[in-house]
């Protein structure tokens, strides 16, 4: 059990709030901790401490900035094993695993504290006599509001960008994983001036109480319907509003690729963390002439994979996961592998492999983020990026195939912020995009989401007339 605590103005305390929440250790069922929720009266507190501290931050220099960040890195790096203990009892992810998450925190934490102080204005052409600057400068206060399935490293993303552009952040992560989130922002806090990192904790009217006040920016990693209600505040406020959210997204199989090679591709996808990831493999079309030894090998791959998946976060995502496979095989689907619920205490759903499924089938059409991979037969490439494409969701998308016309016209035609060609996941240190549709705005990675936190100002200059 950990004693959680809200962090307002660089004071740690319970906050004024009366309710608490407890969380479940999704393996067995056991309580973790018992968490203090944050009052209606907690969180204009903390964006009060935010404002003040702002103007101060803003000032220091850039390379303190990033010296505190490189700090702070080498804090998260040291409480790693911690950390990742932490995140095993609250939300089921393995600790090597959970490790390798952190490991990924720290790095873009490094990434943030190096591109921070390069991240400047430029100069224009005009007048001689004139100097004319695009200046950029912080957006103020941000508040985090971060996800359960990759605590550490999706909080480190953001915080440290907003960091070391110099705003003061209100770090509130998700309900589930909040000693996680109290940990870190324990690891942090010391680096940084009193104010300029707080921490809320709670349930949705505490997220949706700080995503409605005075504040410059709502970061959000997260569900699409929750996004949605983040967008509609921020419409009210001004703030604006940095957006990751949910998906479905789509793993196109091409007639000329090794169908044992892509079956593999297809069950990391589908069932790594659980299927608890953001750009997890959500459905499965695979071209005609090699469906029958992919869906072999791939029910093969998913027997593999079942002592190696954790639970997931708890019982009510495995019963909607459980729900959405129901509900394909009623209207048709076939069970080759998986698709019960397994006795015993803890939230755990096997890797499931789903035949003979269609578009309209909600395991299909919506987001599962569960260890489930459904599949449709298509006759072609064309019909299978048309049918990939056909989606509410728009966050990333992947092909597998051996012709370079194909990828070529993958990646110009999938409207998807990321498109990975014959690799599920991977891709370059400092790599960004933009979710479409349902799926978000804004850039939330790389270099980038340095521009979403930082405003610009056009500064002209001109001497003063002579004789003056």
């Amino acid at each position: 059990m950990y004693d959680i605590e809200q962090l307002i103005g660089g004071v740690w305390g319970t906050g004024s709030g009366t309710r608490n929440l407890t969380v479940l250790n999704p393996m067995d069922g056991q309580p973790v901790t018992t968490v203090p929720v944050a009052s209606e009266s907690d969180v204009p507190a903390a964006v009060k401490a935010a404002r003040d501290a702002a103007p101060g931050w803003a000032r220091t220099a850039p390379a303190a900035r990033a010296a505190a960040l490189h700090a702070a890195a080498n804090a998260v790096e040291a409480a790693a094993d911690e950390l990742a203990t932490i995140m095993n009892a609250e939300m089921g992810k393995p600790v090597d695993g959970a490790k390798d998450s952190i490991g990924a925190g720290v790095a873009t934490l490094r990434q943030y504290a190096e591109l921070g102080p390069t991240h400047r204005g430029r100069s224009l052409a005009g007048n001689d006599e004139a100097i004319d600057l695009m200046a950029y400068g912080p957006r103020g206060v941000v508040a985090a509001i971060t996800p359960w399935n990759d605590p550490v490293a999706v909080s480190c993303g953001l915080i440290g960008a907003a960091l070391v552009t110099g705003n003061t952040v209100i770090y509130k992560p998700s309900e589930r994983t909040p000693a996680t989130g109290w940990r870190l922002a324990r690891i942090l806090a010391p680096h940084f001036p009193g104010g300029v990192l707080s921490l809320l904790n709670g349930d949705g009217p505490v997220g949706a109480a700080l995503a409605g006040s005075e504040v410059d920016v709502v970061a959000h990693v997260g569900s699409t319907t929750t996004g949605r209600a983040i967008a509609a505040a921020c419409a009210r406020t001004g703030a604006k509003a940095l957006l990751e959210n949910g998906g479905s997204d789509p793993l196109v199989v091409d007639a000329d690729v090794d169908p044992v090679w892509a079956a593999q591709q297809a069950a990391l996808g589908a069932f790594v963390n659980s299927g608890q990831i953001c750009v997890a493999v959500e459905r499965i079309y695979v071209h005609r002439d090699i469906a029958g030894p992919f869906l072999e090998a791939l029910t093969a791959e998913a027997g593999t994979w079942a002592g190696q998946i954790g639970p997931l976060v708890d019982t009510r995502l495995r019963d909607a996961v459980h729900a959405q496979v129901s509900a394909a095989v009623e209207a048709g689907a076939r069970v080759l592998t998986g698709g019960a619920v397994p006795d015993g205490p803890g939230a755990f759903y096997p890797p499931t492999v789903l035949a003979d499924c269609t578009d309209d089938m909600a395991v299909v059409r919506e987001e599962t983020f569960g260890p489930v991979a459904p599949v449709v037969v298509v006759d072609s490439f064309t019909e299978a990026l048309a049918r990939a494409a056909d989606s509410p969701y728009g966050l990333a998308a992947t092909v597998l195939t051996g012709s370079m016309s194909h990828a070529q016209q993958a990646w110009r035609e999938l409207p998807a912020g990321t498109v990975k060609i014959n690799a599920v996941f991977g891709g370059a240190p400092g790599g960004a995009a933009h979710p479409r549709r349902g799926s978000g705005q804004g850039f939330g990675y790389g270099p980038e989401l340095l521009d979403e936190l930082t405003v610009t100002k056009a500064v002209h200059i001109e001497a003063p007339p002579a004789g003056w």
